[in-house]
């Protein structure tokens, strides 16, 4: 399966804006959420695989991909509300399993909080809320006017930024490449990633207090939860696995090895397989029945 192929876009209106999303499959409702600066192919190798069995909803957030941006300020509770509204548009009218990667993953969280009625289970793929820490490409775009300077678009900037999601150096391919050159000169890029940014945390990281009031109304829910981990992540380190585990104690969790930033992509076949373990049992009622070794803890990466 290659990434590289690209699925015939499909548009469907929120809100009034233009979105970009994939529509496949049968069975109970999936969602795949990118992170920041990102867009639905990050989904692609999942997305074809869960179509077996389900019915998969990829969706490219407003202002990235080939969605057009928001007309509200970009914040998390915004973004939540977002993928509200497109379940509404799509007519996902039963619980839907919420997939989320960096970014994608809080924002997955803040729709179980604000809908929790909406959401059948979280798997939430390295997500942004359960450290500070967190890249120095990121925090400086926080800086002002240093953030727009830092975002012209060039080959090198979007070669680096795919060197540092992948461990392995041949997912950085010229595809992948191209594409992020392509989603960085669109007119409204910069400004949607520095407003994120900018609401998300500073140049000391990821703001705690949102970070907090998240993680604390989600672990009062009583929705199945699954959170992985690369084990070389150089965006949102793996440490951030035993904050998770220490914060939702109930939460199933897996670390990969020889992994970066999206395990989905570099670790395809397994994630797959793990995730549709998951996704039966929070269907059926068991999301306790965690397969071997899904409770590895970050601490034990080589």
């Amino acid at each position: 399966m290659s990434a590289g192929t690209a699925p015939r876009p499909r548009h469907v209106t929120v809100d009034g804006r233009r979105v970009c999303h994939r529509v496949d499959g049968d069975g109970p409702p999936v969602v795949l959420l990118h992170g920041i600066a990102r867009s639905q192919r990050d989904f692609t190798e999942q997305h074809e695989l869960l179509a077996r069995g389900f019915r998969v909803h990829s969706v490219d957030l407003p202002g990235y991909g080939g969605s057009l941006p928001m007309t509200e300020p970009y914040t998390l509770p915004a973004l939540a509300r977002f993928v509200g509204h497109y379940l509404d548009a799509v007519g996902v009218d039963r619980p839907a399993h919420l997939v989320g990667n960096s970014l994608g993953g809080a924002i997955a969280m803040r729709v179980a909080v604000a809908e929790p009625d909406r959401v059948a289970s979280l798997a939430l793929v390295n997500p942004a809320g359960f450290g500070q820490e967190v890249t120095i490409a990121l925090r400086l775009l926080a800086l002002r006017p240093l953030g727009r300077l830092l975002l012209r678009p060039s080959r090198a900037l979007a070669r680096r930024t795919e060197r540092a999601l992948f461990h392995d150096p041949a997912f950085v391919t010229e595809e992948r490449i191209e594409h992020a050159l392509t989603l960085a000169r669109q007119p409204y890029t910069a400004r949607v990633l520095l407003e994120t940014v900018r609401h998300l945390g500073t140049v000391k990281g990821v703001h705690p207090a949102w970070r907090e009031e998240l993680l604390t109304e989600v672990a009062r829910l009583d929705i199945p939860t699954w959170i992985v981990w690369g084990d070389r992540d150089l965006i949102l380190p793996a440490t951030h696995l035993d904050a998770a585990r220490a914060r939702l104690p109930r939460a199933r969790t897996h670390l990969f090895r020889d992994c970066g930033h999206m395990p989905q992509i570099e670790h395809a076949e397994e994630f797959h397989r793990r995730l549709v373990d998951f996704l039966t049992a929070a269907e059926t009622g068991e999301p306790d029945r965690a397969p071997a070794g899904d409770r590895a803890t970050a601490g034990e990466a080589g």
